[in-house]
């Protein structure tokens, strides 16, 4: 059993950055993967960016140059750091944890508001 529980994000300006945490606890030690994923109203959950515990990352389209994710695999926490926030941006964010079986947990999310 994982618990995830994420800090950061609210009310940020066009052209701002923010910074995202989550920490995990329980079984850390075998999470294979840690990642952000975001729903927009009315849209369905998609990937943000993603990192496997050797460090591997891989980030949407939309985030490219923009984002980038680290990983502290010691301390189960995994951060997610954007520049550059567009009014598209906004969105719920979800941290989540995947295990090499599959098994994939999800935290409460976040808000991010990118607005004037």
């Amino acid at each position: 059993q994982v618990q995830l529980v994420e800090s950061g994000g609210g009310l940020v300006q066009p052209g701002g950055s923010l910074r995202l945490s989550c920490a995990a606890s329980g079984s850390i030690f075998s999470i294979y993967t840690m990642g952000w994923y975001r729903q927009a109203p009315g849209k369905q959950r998609e990937l943000v960016a993603t990192i496997t515990r050797g460090g591997s990352t891989n980030y949407a389209d939309s985030v490219e140059g923009r984002a980038t994710i680290s990983r502290d695999n010691a301390k189960g926490t995994v951060t997610l750091q954007m520049i550059s926030l567009k009014p598209e941006d906004t969105a719920v964010y979800y941290c989540n944890c995947k295990f090499s079986s599959n098994r994939e947990y999800w935290g409460q999310g976040t808000q991010v508001t990118v607005s004037s």
